[in-house]
């Protein structure tokens, strides 16, 4: 494959930026816009990405998650690589890296960095929820101390508190399942707060191991953009930096 900068038809040219407000040491974040309707099965042999069963969808956000996963693993060691799908369907990142691949709503991104300084990495896009939708999944999404600042809030305000609850706990679970590989859910972890500058601290209320039991404390980042919400929850390699309650 030669290396010219052209891109599949359905993808727009990739994206080496930083959207969130605090940037990470020696991460990249790569993303692209990408539309199903353009999709050309043709592109995944031309860029060495595993064809996809499925709907369009499905197709494209794959192959544009591994496109960011390809040129963003590029911008960091110097040498491009498309991660594998392993068994339990996460991606397979190369020895001494971490990172965390995101689609939806025609966006796709990730983040990759070194496991010399990065525990874990999870990175979640969400579309922000219409308010009635919002409202039916605040319940499955929101722990009662949550719900407790939900419920006062402007229908406006509770969409927004519910994507961004759904996406930061998104990016817990794929922050740390690499490191426990074990399930959890919603109801497993909690938003304690957030700031307007747009960083977040979540709790663990639940014991996935040894090194990662109910009361830890992570620290998060969002930032909202054209109707979208991405989140960022990183682990420092430094245990010291990870704090209990």
């Amino acid at each position: 494959m030669n290396d010219m900068p052209f891109y599949p038809r359905c993808c727009t040219p990739l994206t080496d930026h930083w959207p969130l407000p605090q940037a990470l040491a020696g991460v990249s974040l790569m993303s692209t816009r990408f539309d199903p309707a353009l999709l050309d099965p043709e592109d995944f042999g031309r860029w060495d990405v595993p064809a996809q069963k499925g709907v369009s969808k499905r197709q494209a956000e794959f192959l544009a998650g591994r496109l960011c996963a390809r040129e963003a693993l590029r911008s960091l060691t110097g040498t491009a690589f498309v991660p594998p799908v392993g068994e339990d369907r996460a991606p397979q990142w190369p020895a001494g890296i971490v990172g965390s691949i995101t689609h939806g709503a025609g966006w796709a991104g990730v983040v990759v960095g070194s496991s010399q300084h990065w525990s874990g990495l999870g990175l979640d896009i969400e579309r922000i929820l219409a308010p009635e939708r919002a409202d039916r999944l605040a319940a499955e999404i929101l722990t009662p101390r949550e719900l407790e600042r939900y419920s006062p809030l402007s229908e406006d305000e509770r969409a927004e508190l519910v994507t961004r609850t759904f996406s930061l706990k998104e990016s817990l679970f794929k922050a740390l399942y690499p490191l426990v590989k074990q399930r959890f859910y919603f109801q497993d972890a909690e938003v304690l707060e957030v700031t307007h500058e747009g960083s977040a601290r979540l709790r663990l209320l639940i014991d996935l191991s040894a090194n990662w039991r109910n009361g830890i404390e992570l620290g998060g980042q969002f930032t909202a953009f054209e109707g979208y919400l991405l989140s960022l929850v990183s682990i420092p390699a430094q245990p010291g930096e990870i704090e209990p309650s």
